[in-house]
Parts: structure tokens; C-alpha cells; sequence
């Protein structure tokens, strides 16, 4: 037999047999285990309800059930995620509230921050001077820092960090000019300035002065004759800067916790370039109808959706800070203390980033508190500022305003320039107000008596223990508080723990 004759007849004998074998039923191929693993039953009970098939083919009613669902699970990780963009959108609504609509109006807390503006977790204790740089009306800006200032920090219109100012940042705490530019600046870059790229045109200036002598009126001084912002083409003929004094002001400058927030956030993803945002969190804002360049007008349906979402995904931020899940984010084994920033990294990296992006950190974090530096976060003796949440008694229980607590500060703070306890509200997650315009205490300001040791026992609750009213903070009945503990300039005792916070201990 001719050799090529028998080799087609061997092939098409090949396609015959596996074309027979693709023919045969697929239970005879793959197991019923695979088969099971891989197959939809025709009804399956969920947490949203039965949801119904035909061989695999969602029903109408279930396609609408779970159309709803997703709807709903997106809407709720557009409001976790959303959060670092509204939350500075707040904060420049709130400014320009108060007149600071240009880089030039500076809002400033002369007599430093009280507890009538609603701020997430404001400090009493330094003396705030905020503006808003925006480059897309003005181009490359300059900010001159006037030297001895506090920590100042540049933040983007989702709260990521641009650049530090002060004694964090590159001018070392002697002062100097800093050149922001916008996201979209392609021309020459000018020698003589600490210069950094945003990526939004929309930028936050926070910047810190510290207390000499107890006394705000130095570090006041220092910002209002000191610090200059102005466009870079009109460094030749700069603006008059305008000084607007904030103490004592009630004002808004948190985003809403409703069905506004999508419309809060809308304004920024509308405004800002699109580049500003990596394509999953546009996809993910843009699957609930926050897209750049299209009206947010979501339907009857999509409105009631994301009311709904909203509720859920605020209570879940809301959980994050009370019932943290990792004991590894607490200061020490038995401590509940939790540190500032949860993972330890300001970038809200999992796991020096083996974990990727830690989402329930980032949301944690700005949530409840403003500002993002790597100086809040990493390891700088003597400089920069570190922070720990307290939120629960000894005993794991969350601050009650109609009870009475404790809390030792031990001796030797590890802080080179200030250390200080501020009480905030649970529902506003800022300054708790009371009959106290100051509801902290600190080491500069406060004539605290001390204990023979060297520590410091502070009160809380709606009345003074007696005898001990200058350690004492007011707190209301019927309402939740917390803190936050605050060291400027921390030391090494802080970073190694061998320094370590008492624990609010309920008073019988």
C-alpha cells in the first residue's frame, strides 16, 4: 500500500474518532463533581433572596433582583472609595463659605481652632493658615514658606500627597519658595523653588504654626506677614494676600453622609482631569453614573439605590474605626490604642504593597481625619508628628459622654515639642462641643497638675472629680466621643513602644 494513502487515511481516522468523542454527552467526558462545581442550580437561596434559573439562564425577576444588587454593592464602594475626593471637596466648600475662594484668601485660626467649626479631627493646639491652589485658573503657583513654621503638607483633590513644607519638607524648617505645578504643565520648570507635580488642578495647603509661650499670636504673626501665594506669571506684580480669621467661626467642611455624596463627588470628577484618577476607580464611579463630562441624574430607581448604598457604606466606615478586626493595628498586645494610620503606611499599602492598595485603611483614614503625609506615618526622630486613635475603655467598650474615665500619661512623653489629648464628637468627627470652646488638653498650654512620677492623669466625663478640674475635659450625656493623641517632633521611645499610653479606665 502506497505509504502517503495510508498516512491521510490514518489522519482522517484521527478526526473521525475525536469528532465522535466531541459528540458524546458531556457527563460522559468530565466527571459530575467538575460538573456540579461549574453548574447553577435552578434555584439557590441568597442573602438578597431566592434567585431563580432555567438550566443556567437567570428569570427576568432575578436578573432585576441582582441588576439591583450590583447597583447597590457599587454604589456602596463608590462612598468607600469616593471619600479622600468629597472629603476635600468639603473642605474647600467650607472655605469658600468664608470668603477663600482664591490661593490668596487664606482661612487662619488666630486663636487657634475651637470646637464650633464641624473640621474632621482638628487640632486645638497649633495655628491652622489653609488656601486652595487652583492651577487649572492659575497655573504653576508659588507658596513662600516663611521659615520656623510648623509641618505644612500639599495635598491633591483626592487627598494624596503632593509635597511637605516646613521642617518635614525639603526646606528643613528655614523657609522657602515652593513651585506647585498642574497636572497638565509642559513648559520650562524655573531653578530656585522646592517644585512638585500635582495631579489635580485643585490642590490644599495645610499649613501648622507652633505655640511659643503657650501663645498662638508668633505663629499667627509669622503666617500673615510671611506667607505669599501667587501665580508664577504674576510673581513680578504678586497679589495682595487677604487673611481671613476662621477662630471662633462656626462653618461646615465634611462632606454629606447622604445621597449628596455622589453629587459631591460628581463636582470633583467633573472638574478635575481625567487622568487624575486611575481607570478602576472611574470605571467603579462611573458604574453608578459619575462620569467626567456627563450630567449625574440618576433615575427614581438609581436615587433610591444609592440612598440605600449610602446608608450601609457609611455605617461600614463607621465600624472600621470601632471594631477594628487586625489586633496587629493596636500600639501594644492588650492595648486599645490604634495606631494613626492603619498599616502603617500613608500610601495605604497592604503589606509594603504585596497586599496592593489597602482599601479599608484608606477609607478609614479619611473618614475621619484630613491631611496625608509620609511625615504623619514614617519614622522621623524629632520631626514630623505621629498619632494614635483611643476610642474604647479597658475593658473594650466604646467612650460614653455620661461616664467618667481616667487616663494615666506617663512620664518622659516621647515628644520633642509638644504632646496633646483633643476629644471629638462620634457623629461629627470633630471637636466635641461643650461648654469648653477647647475640649483637649495639652503640655504647652494647660496648667496641669502633675502626679509625683511625672504622669499626668486626665478626666473625662460631663463633670469635674473634685480637685481635679485643670485636668479635667467635659464630655455630654447621650453622646460618644473618642481622641486623639497627638506628638509633634516624637522620639525614639515612641517607634520602639517602650513608651505607651495608659488606657482610659472607667471612674466608679
Amino acid at each position: 500500500m502506497n505509504k502517503s494513502y495510508f498516512s491521510i487515511s490514518l489522519n482522517i481516522a484521527v478526526v473521525i474518532a475525536a469528532t465522535q468523542l466531541m459528540c458524546l454527552p458531556v457527563a460522559a467526558q468530565v466527571s459530575q463533581d467538575a460538573l456540579d462545581s461549574i453548574s447553577t442550580p435552578d434555584q439557590v437561596e441568597t442573602s438578597i433572596g431566592t434567585i431563580e434559573f432555567f438550566d443556567g439562564i437567570p428569570t427576568r425577576e432575578t436578573a432585576k433582583l441582582l441588576y439591583d444588587n450590583l447597583d447597590f454593592l457599587r454604589g456602596v464602594e463608590t462612598f468607600l472609595n469616593g471619600i479622600p475626593a468629597a472629603s476635600v471637596e468639603g473642605l474647600r466648600l467650607g472655605q469658600e463659605s468664608l470668603g477663600g475662594e482664591s490661593s490668596n484668601q487664606v482661612v487662619i485660626f488666630d486663636q487657634l481652632m475651637d470646637s464650633k467649626p464641624l473640621f474632621l479631627t482638628g487640632n486645638t493646639d497649633t495655628v491652622y493658615a489653609s488656601a486652595f491652589l487652583d492651577l487649572q485658573k492659575d497655573g504653576p503657583t508659588v507658596v513662600e514658606i516663611p521659615p520656623k513654621t510648623g509641618p505644612g503638607t500639599v495635598n491633591d483633590a483626592y487627598f494624596r500627597f503632593v509635597i511637605d513644607t516646613g521642617a518635614p519638607g525639603p526646606d528643613k524648617g528655614e523657609g522657602g519658595k515652593y513651585l506647585i505645578l498642574p497636572p497638565d504643565y509642559k513648559g520650562p520648570v524655573p531653578d530656585g523653588y522646592f517644585t512638585a507635580k500635582s495631579t489635580s488642578y485643585v490642590n490644599w495647603l495645610i499649613l501648622r504654626g507652633f505655640l511659643v509661650d503657650g501663645k498662638p499670636d508668633f505663629s499667627s504673626n509669622l503666617f500673615r506677614t510671611g506667607l505669599k501665594i501667587y501665580p508664577l506669571a504674576k510673581a513680578d506684580d504678586p497679589p495682595a494676600m487677604e487673611f481671613i480669621n476662621a477662630s471662633n467661626t462656626a462653618f461646615n467642611t465634611v462632606h454629606a453622609n447622604s445621597f449628596e455624596f455622589f453629587e459631591e463627588l460628581h463636582s470633583v470628577i467633573e472638574r478635575e482631569p481625567i487622568a487624575m484618577l486611575d481607570p478602576e476607580l472611574r470605571g467603579l464611579f462611573a458604574s453608578v453614573g459619575i462620569q467626567k463630562g456627563k450630567p449625574f441624574a440618576p433615575d427614581d430607581r438609581m436615587k433610591k439605590i444609592l440612598t440605600d448604598a449610602v446608608a450601609v457604606a457609611n455605617g461600614t466606615a463607621r465600624a472600621l474605626l470601632w471594631y477594628e478586626r487586625n489586633d496587629a493595628e493596636f500600639l501594644a498586645e492588650g492595648s486599645h490604642w490604634k495606631k494613626g494610620f492603619v498599616g502603617n503606611s500613608w500610601e495605604f499599602l497592604r503589606d509594603e504593597g504585596m497586599g496592593g492598595r489597602h482599601l479599608d485603611a484608606r477609607t478609614h483614614f479619611y473618614y475621619f481625619a484630613t491631611v496625608n503625609t509620609p511625615a504623619m506615618a514614617m519614622k522621623m526622630i524629632g520631626a514630623g508628628s505621629q498619632y494614635a486613635w483611643g476610642y474604647m475603655d479597658s475593658g473594650g467598650n466604646h467612650l460614653d459622654g455620661g461616664k467618667s474615665y481616667k487616663l494615666n500619661i506617663p512620664a518622659n512623653v516621647p515628644a520633642k515639642d509638644f504632646w496633646s489629648v483633643v476629644v471629638y464628637d462620634s457623629q461629627t468627627r470633630s471637636e466635641l462641643q461643650t461648654s469648653q470652646p477647647f475640649p483637649s488638653k495639652n503640655n504647652l498650654t494647660n496648667p496641669l497638675v502633675y502626679n509625683d512620677d511625672g504622669s499626668v492623669d486626665l478626666y473625662f466625663g460631663p463633670k469635674a472629680p473634685a480637685g481635679k478640674e485643670k485636668n479635667w475635659t467635659q464630655t455630654v450625656p447621650g453622646k460618644g466621643w473618642f481622641v486623639l493623641i497627638r506628638l509633634y517632633g516624637p522620639l525614639e521611645p515612641w517607634f520602639d513602644g517602650t513608651w505607651l499610653p495608659g488606657e482610659f479606665e472607667l471612674v466608679k
